[in-house]
């Protein structure tokens, strides 16, 4: 890599966000920060920009605007504030590669913003492509855009692939630690709280993440995105167990060979290999040994116990607006069980219910799938 490249984080508050910021802080002659954006947390995003020092910063929630302002005027920074600000300053020319790390549908407008711009895209933001995939990837295309995922798992896909572009792939399979609910019977979902779908066994992520990988919905968005990324149909994305999350996915070629990318779980890898590609940087991360992990264990996804998932699958048969019913749906029940007003078990039913409520659009457009994603809140939020 010659000149620095330059960088948009739009989430630097979140879980991958902050982590963006580590990588980006490790290498200082890769990379140039010219934005973060934050949804609500002005306190965060305002220590963030007094210590990376971005060109721009952005805080979505215009209330409060003055106090980042305030915060930062003698700082050399650009503020902005409200939800189309984020969405114009991608269109920076200063900006190469924008990481869109931000939590649900709210990341859909500033990806088509940063693609229209002709800027390659980072991919954390999965409900990006469960929304709106076909229309995501038709802009990437007809742009030059390159889209790099940055979930483990799809990471493990893309990296699993290179090299292999001209070979037709068979299946992939995308493993799943099972979450902190693995092996529990409906009768013992019904008693989960809060804190205990909070507890996430390997990973530490976002709330809203956790919660979706406790229900199993993580890996059904993670299903329906493989299919966008990668060009696959249903019936090539098999979900498999793996509690210990070692192997991050695996691609099966049409030769029966398969191929797996390990590592120990830390999404700092998959952030920094997004923004390299298609070089490697060298780490000081932990290294993987195999005599700390003498099992590995695969099992089948309980899909009728955790139905999200299934969900997901239907969603993908569906087509059209399906699964941005699914994901709206699921958005608006997440929140509720994170305010503790329903079930662990009322996710699933909400979602399901959702779904067949709501008329089926096949080949929407932008403008269908605004209208549905809002017709599907207001249906779920009926159904609390």
């Amino acid at each position: 890599m010659s000149a620095k490249k330059g960088i948009a984080i739009l989430g630097s508050t979140g879980s991958i966000g902050t982590q963006a910021l580590e990588v980006i802080e490790s290498y200082p002659d890769q990379f140039d920060l010219q934005i973060i954006t934050a949804n609500k947390n002005a306190d965060l995003l305002i220590k963030q920009a007094i210590k990376h020092t971005p060109n721009s910063v952005v805080i979505a929630d215009e209330d409060q605007y003055m106090k980042v302002k305030d915060a930062l005027w003698n700082h050399d920074i650009h503020v902005y504030a409200g939800s189309d600000a984020i969405s114009q300053v991608v269109e920076s020319t200063e900006v190469d590669t924008v990481l869109t790390a931000m939590v649900g549908y709210a990341g859909l407008n500033p990806t088509l913003s940063a693609i229209r711009a002709k800027k390659n895209i980072a991919l954390a933001n999965k409900e990006t492509l469960v929304v709106a995939g076909e229309i995501i990837t038709k802009e990437a295309f007809e742009n030059g855009v390159n889209i790099y995922p940055v979930d483990s798992e799809h990471s493990a896909i893309f990296q699993c692939l290179v090299g292999e572009f001209q070979n037709r792939i068979e299946k992939i399979y995308l493993t799943a630690s099972g979450g902190p609910f693995r092996g529990y019977s409906m009768d013992q979902l019904k008693k989960v709280t809060r804190a205990q779908a909070l507890n996430h066994p390997n990973w530490e992520m976002g709330s809203k993440i956790t919660i979706d990988s406790a229900s199993m919905m993580n890996k059904g968005l993670e299903v329906i995105e493989a299919k966008w990324l990668f060009n696959l149909k249903a019936e090539q994305i098999d979900v498999i167990v793996h509690p210990q999350s070692i192997v991050h996915s695996l691609v099966q070629f049409e030769d029966g060979s398969m191929k797996a990318q390990m590592g120990l779980p830390d999404m700092k890898l998959p952030i920094q290999y997004a923004f390299t590609y298609p070089d490697r940087l060298k780490t000081d991360f932990p290294r993987f040994n195999f005599l700390d992990y003498p099992e590995l264990t695969f099992e089948a996804p309980d899909k009728i116990t955790f139905n999200n998932l299934q969900l997901a699958y239907d969603a993908l048969e569906m087509q059209g607006t399906a699964a941005c019913v699914l994901n709206a749906a699921n958005e608006v029940a997440v929140e509720a069980f994170l305010q503790e007003r329903i079930s662990f078990l009322d996710i699933a039913r909400i979602n399901a219910a959702s779904m067949n409520s709501i008329e089926n659009i096949l080949n929407p457009s932008l403008e269908d799938y605004i209208s549905i994603d809002t017709e599907a809140r207001r249906v779920a939020g009926g159904l609390l």
